[in-house]
């Protein structure tokens, strides 16, 4: 009697069942395509996509909306001549600033203001934020026809807005192609076929464009928060672990092509072998993803739900539009090296000659397990001294790129020739009967060098007050909570305190939060999964154990690169979470891939004969997973925005720390040394024997 679930595989690729998958799978795409093209219009990179709901200063932004003094980003133009501003550069400052006045969106402007040390002018113009790009590119425009010798710039909100927005605008396309690059080489050096390589490929597209349509109808109708981060992440995630599943499932379809005849026959196999392992997989890193919800920030949040509809949908793909095409298209797709039907292939000799390099790597395991893993936890002990050098604080505008946008050039222009220059003030609003006790509370508190009444509306007043220190500091967060208790404590006034400075202080309490919430919670969903997958505690634990560690590694290692050979100014206070999240889910996912196909042999080889022949038959196909996902996130190393640089790089050493130490020598060594206990409590036959009997201690010959 067959099972729900042999009769489900059998029906994907069954002779018409796999026709009747390739239907619907292109009746979705022709449906989903034109939903994937529209998720830029739901993208946002506001503060308040950014910022936690509920705190003070998001507040504050919603109620700014009714201020029309804070509906611009100011622009600085800053020109410089290291010899001396010239009257030519004065006059070219006062004809550009009539210019400004003319620009989409902009405002009042004020100056050409000089420099006390006469090398520099500066002018500052406020731009709508609707109009910010198209004025700073026409202001530059016309920076472009300067003096001889005289360097001009457009820094300030709106520039920095301007060069990440042309950045983000052109991520996503580069991302496409250079994720595109990675796998179809990958897939070529893998497969050694010039064919095969195109249907993954083509099952990662439908899964990306599936995600894409996912998270904009989600964003359009059930409120999710999608900013450019997010969305470029989600294109590395479709391609990496889609191809992972693509890999595993293609190996355990040429295996089982040896042992068939009919190729409908050996795909429902391997999808019935298979395919428990790829649910797995993809609800343990779904179910760490969606953890995210539980996060206080706005970014976190909306993280988790738009990575978890890419693993979701490129899970969905690669069970059934990829078992269908392979089936339709038959054995020649395996050119040069086809899988012929051949009885031998049973044979252990026959078996293990294929996966050779493994099998000796499995041996190289079984001789001396316990020196094996503590040596390798020792290393991995010594990678996480670097955590010192982790500097989670945030990162600054300056260093929010790994290059030197015009933006970057124009702030250090205007901090080399206007040291005074003040940080953004803190917003106060209030209401405004109580204006006069308010605007004295304010002005009365240490640490604030001026307030500025900048306009009242519906019963409501705006002050802006300047701090003495700079923004981002312990000194200005410290004066925003001395802020904070001063104007709380005026009767009547119901004042709110935001702006950049308690944007700062929100923040980093929220991303405290969201660590103190999200990992442990991640950790026991993780372990929970693996509990009812394995039906055992300590296998689980382990596994949690090792990636936890491996994690530790990859982090303190990424920090000393940041800062000692990368020079990064720190990194995104998300960026620990958002790392852990990613790495203990992906790293869990190829213990998964391991131990799930240990538990398979153990089963009737015993464990320790299991776990040979688990790490010998799993090897390769894990280890070309994991050079996969590592080049695909490697890919956001290379961009040039900061935070996304240093966690594509991170994730990517994590991912490579978990594919070569974790899961082939660390994970095989602590079972191997455990044998039985590891998976007590002692699994079960359904005769009620126990499973996992060891009838021999020595490796598979």
């Amino acid at each position: 009697m067959t099972s729900p679930l042999e009769r489900c595989t059998a029906a994907i690729c069954g002779r018409r069942g796999k026709w009747a998958v390739l239907l619907i799978w292109a009746l979705l795409f022709a449906l989903l395509f034109p939903l994937a093209g529209k998720l830029g219009d739901v993208k946002s990179n506001d503060a308040s996509a950014w910022l936690p709901d509920g705190t003070e200063s998001t507040k504050v932004i919603q109620l700014d909306d009714r201020f029309a003094v804070d509906q611009s980003e100011l622009a600085v133009i800053v020109y410089e001549r290291p010899s001396g501003i010239t009257a030519a550069d004065r006059a070219k400052a006062a004809a550009d600033g009539r210019a400004f006045a003319a620009l989409p969106g902009a405002g009042t402007v004020r100056g050409p203001l000089p420099a006390q040390d006469g090398r520099a002018l500066q002018t500052l113009v406020p731009i709508d934020r609707d109009h910010v790009t198209e004025s700073v590119d026409q202001a530059r425009a016309l920076l472009k026809r300067a003096p001889p010798g005289l360097a001009a710039h457009v820094t300030g909100s709106a520039g920095g807005d301007a060069d990440g927005d042309e950045i983000f605008d052109s991520v996503d396309g580069f991302l496409l192609m250079a994720a595109g690059i990675v796998v179809i080489v990958l897939l070529l050096l893998l497969y050694r076929s010039p064919v095969l390589w195109l249907v993954p490929l083509l099952c990662v597209i439908f899964a990306l464009v599936s995600a894409q349509a996912a998270v904009y109808l989600l964003a359009k109708h059930a409120g999710l928060t999608v900013n450019g981060q997010s969305a470029s992440i989600l294109t590395v995630m479709v391609f990496g672990i889609a191809t992972d599943y693509a890999l595993l499932l293609v190996a355990r379809y040429r295996e089982e092509l040896h042992r068939h005849a009919d190729r409908h026959a050996a795909m429902a196999r391997a999808l019935h072998r298979a395919g428990p392992t790829l649910a797995a997989s993809a609800a343990t890193v779904a179910a760490a993803l969606l953890c995210l919800l539980a996060a206080e920030m706005n970014s976190a949040s909306g993280f988790g739900p738009v990575a978890a509809a890419g693993v979701l949908t490129g899970f969905a793909a690669m069970v059934t539009l990829l078992p269908a095409l392979l089936v339709v298209l038959g054995r020649w797709l395996f050119w040069p090296l086809v899988p012929r039907h051949d009885a031998r292939y049973l044979a252990p000799e026959a078996y293990e000659a294929e996966h050779g390099v493994w099998s000796r790597v499995a041996r190289l395991v079984t001789r001396r397990p316990r020196a094996l893993w503590a040596v390798t936890s020792l290393v991995l002990v010594g990678l996480t001294f670097g955590l010192g050098s982790l500097n989670g604080g945030g990162i600054t505008d300056k260093g929010s790129f790994t290059g030197r946008p015009d933006s970057v050039q124009g702030l250090e222009a205007v901090e080399r020739h206007f040291p005074n220059l003040q940080g953004d003030p803190a917003v106060v609003i209030g209401d405004a009967a109580a204006a006069g006790p308010l605007r004295a509370a304010i002005a009365g508190t240490p640490g604030i060098t001026s307030v500025e009444r900048t306009g009242g509306k519906d019963g409501l007043v705006r002050f802006e007050a300047v701090l003495s220190a700079s923004d981002g500091t312990g000194a200005a967060q410290r004066t925003v909570e001395r802020l904070r208790g001063t104007v709380h404590a005026v009767p009547g006034a119901h004042a709110l305190v935001g702006g950049s400075p308690a944007v700062s202080l929100d923040t980093d309490r929220a991303s405290a939060h969201d660590n103190r919430t999200v990992i442990p919670l991640a950790l026991v969903v993780v372990l929970l999964i693996l509990v009812v997958l394995l039906r055992a505690l300590v296998a689980p634990l382990l596994m949690i154990a090792t990636v936890v560690l491996s994690f530790l590694a990859s982090l303190g290692t990424s920090a000393f690169l940041f800062r000692h050979v990368m020079h990064y100014e720190g990194t995104d206070r998300s960026f620990p979470l958002l790392a852990f999240v990613f790495l203990v889910a992906l790293g869990v996912d190829y213990n998964i891939f391991l131990m799930h196909r240990v538990r398979e042999e153990s089963r009737r080889l015993g464990t320790r004969r299991g776990i040979v022949r688990g790490v010998t038959v799993t090897g390769g196909v894990i280890t070309s997973a994991g050079l996969v996902l590592a080049a695909t996130f490697a890919a956001l190393a290379t961009l040039p925005i900061t935070e996304l640089a240093e966690l594509g790089f991170a994730v990517a050493l994590g991912v490579l720390l978990d594919t070569f130490v974790v899961r082939t020598l660390l994970m095989p060594a602590l079972a191997h040394d455990l044998g039985d206990r590891v998976w007590a409590p002692r699994l079960r036959r359904r005769g009620g024997r126990g499973a996992d009997r060891t009838r021999s201690l020595e490796p598979v010959s």
